[in-house]
């Protein structure tokens, strides 16, 4: 719908591209920096790096990227990424060393109260405007008794069930709801999402990308970036790419996923792609 979504990182002359996978879906179209527009198709999906891989149609003898040989730029190195519109370079440095960023579950965006036996379960005291729990129909005062068919009476076994899922998910949950045993399907929703109005540093950020952990391995960059430049390529100073950006996390942090994980990712890729799966 002519809404940009994220760059791409050309990596092949016959018009494949990789991308962030989680904000692409329902792509369309690409625009190349000269201004040439062409329909995309996307050929695979990675969940453990979200990349995805896109197919241009009709384009030949593209440009693909070149890897830098170092695979991880150390503290202090600069990075240069291009801005959305393609119109220039954006300059900053290796922030931290490379690590990897653990999995954050889905939340179904509610505050939990009281708990326990005599209260027949967890009380939800509060949810949160827009969360996954307000889209599913949950209240204020609805006491939780089971999540995914299991008994629940404190806030922690809760917490631990429906974080054992990823956003995007559905999670059975049951309330009580005055005299009424009610049943609902919550499709769970990003923490950092739901809930990073509370935190004024967050809310200083501006908009940040929604999945921005459950990554195996990170360069985190200091090089000032929107949600939709992710998935473009970072380079070092000679134009080689050290790896892909993949999250916006707040506005002085960029994670990138390095070289050596997205050829990894990009070769899993296209050997589903061949084998037509």
């Amino acid at each position: 719908n002519d809404r940009p979504l994220a760059l791409g990182t050309i990596v092949s002359k016959q018009g494949l591209i990789l991308t962030k996978a989680s904000v692409c879906i329902g792509a369309q179209k690409a625009i190349l920096s000269d201004g040439t527009t062409y329909k995309v198709r996307i050929r695979g999906r990675d969940k453990d790096t979200d990349l995805a891989l896109l197919k241009i149609k009709g384009a030949t003898n593209l440009t693909p990227v070149s890897w830098a040989k170092e695979e991880d730029p150390a503290e202090g190195s600069w990075l240069v990424s291009a801005d959305p519109a393609l119109k220039r370079l954006k300059v900053g440095v290796v922030g931290a060393k490379s690590r990897e960023i653990d999995r954050i579950g889905g939340v179904i965006g509610v505050i939990l109260g009281r708990d326990g036996e005599e209260v027949g379960g967890v009380m939800i005291d509060r949810v949160m405007e827009r969360s996954a729990g307000a889209a599913a129909g949950l209240k204020k005062g609805d006491v939780v008794t089971s999540v995914e068919g299991t008994t629940v009476t404190s806030r922690e076994k809760v917490i631990e069930l429906v974080g054992a899922n990823d956003p995007g998910e559905v999670v059975a949950i049951r309330v009580k709801r005055g005299e009424d045993s009610l049943p609902f399907r919550v499709t769970l929703g990003h923490r950092s999402v739901t809930f990073d109005m509370f935190d004024r540093n967050a809310r200083m950020s501006g908009p940040v990308s929604k999945r921005k952990d459950n990554f195996p391995m990170i360069i985190q960059h200091d090089v000032s970036l929107p949600p939709t430049a992710m998935g473009g390529p970072v380079l070092d100073l000679n134009g080689k790419a050290v790896g892909v950006n993949v999250a916006r996390v707040d506005r002085v942090t960029t994670f990138a996923l390095p070289a050596k994980f997205v050829r990894e990712a990009l070769e899993k890729l296209r050997r589903t792609e061949r084998s037509g799966d």
